[in-house]
């Protein structure tokens, strides 16, 4: 199956941190004939071993992460008049939810995040509060509400997944189902000189919980974590010189840092050589900002190489993304190429 048709299931699948079942279950049948082993961890990571093609040697054990979950909402009560009351898990930001459309709960309840009309409106410039909007679902008690979606119920957006013009495409949740769209691929694809140590982790948006258990229990050599990063390319305010931290079109984006982690340098040469050589557009994403599960797996055991590579997506941890479909396939053959090219050699110091 094309990695575009992996991104639609995935992007329209609701796997809010915390709760990823949809999300892994998509993922375990589409990878289950690929691999050699295949378990789910305690936290809910999905593991997945493909061993190298025969060689001579101990072959090198190289992690590729994508992270499963996105951010969301959780039901924490009701009011009266059978609204839903919520809070964010992860970061949103409250100024894109009124009048945004949510699933809420396993079976998918569609709802709509409350606001009042514009001609009842007596300030439409003041940001409201999450803790101040309430999901509404149609019910009409409290009681309905309650036996509809009991506290701690999960709500997540509920966008389509529709081709773009220019061949990009839109839909939710990119962050990080691109990511896990591109090591499908991979898994899909032929052996490689390496072992695949696959991990598809739960609660990045939180902290990175998963990718952290996860590289304990692989014990990798290196790691790639792939993700999606925010694409801050459009055209700015007159007067304004800021560079965009990535940019759709441009292929993949390597990070050099993040507010959490330092990439490793040797593995930042090694990603980008393989670029050069074999004709993989690629960009350098602006250092500084963000992060992604590379910051937990770098610090587990005694400390594991890894880097972190990346589709642009523009408005990401909103209701719908845009990415170039040409960048997702070059971040999966960037990362392939990058993993399949693995030695001692490129970790010698």
């Amino acid at each position: 199956m094309p990695i575009t048709s992996y991104l639609r299931q995935l992007s329209e699948a609701a796997g809010v941190s915390g709760d990823e079942r949809a999300v892994r279950k998509m993922i375990e049948d589409a990878v289950r004939d690929h691999v050699d082993e295949m378990r789910v961890d305690t936290l809910g990571n999905l593991l997945a071993i493909k061993r190298a093609r025969r060689g001579k040697g101990r072959p090198m054990r190289v992690m590729i992460d994508a992270h499963m979950d996105e951010v969301g909402f959780m039901i924490v009560g009701h009011t009266g008049d059978g609204g839903l009351k919520f809070r964010a898990v992860g970061t949103i930001d409250p100024r894109i939810l009124p009048g945004k459309v949510v699933s809420v709960g396993p079976d998918r309840i569609p709802g709509v995040i409350g606001v009042k009309p514009v001609h009842l409106a007596k300030d439409t410039s003041a940001v409201q509060k999450i803790d101040a909007l309430v999901i509404d679902i149609g019910a009409s008690s409290k009681e309905q509400a309650e036996g509809a979606a009991k506290v701690g119920t999960y709500a997540a957006f509920r966008t389509p997944y529709r081709p773009f013009g220019g061949g990009k495409a839109s839909g939710k949740a990119f962050d990080d189902r691109a990511g896990c769209a591109v090591l499908i691929d991979i898994l899909q694809g032929p052996r490689l000189p390496v072992d695949v140590l696959a991990a598809f982790t739960v609660q990045e948006e939180v902290g990175l919980r998963g990718a952290r258990a996860a590289a304990y229990a692989l014990n990798p050599d290196a790691a790639f974590a792939i993700d999606a990063t925010p694409a801050n390319d459009l055209p700015q305010p007159e007067g304004e010189d800021r560079s965009p931290n990535a940019r759709l079109d441009a292929g993949p984006a390597i990070y050099v840092m993040t507010r959490g982690d330092v990439s490793d340098p040797r593995l930042v040469r090694h990603v980008l050589g393989v670029g050069e050589k074999r004709g993989i557009p690629h960009q350098i994403r602006q250092p500084g900002a963000g992060g992604t599960d590379a910051g937990a797996i770098n610090r587990s055991r005694a400390g594991v190489p890894a880097v972190s590579i990346s589709t642009p997506c523009r408005y990401i941890h909103s209701p719908v993304s845009v990415l170039s479909l040409a960048d997702l396939r070059n971040c999966a053959e960037l990362a392939r190429e990058s993993v399949a090219q693995m030695t001692p050699r490129v970790l010698k110091r």
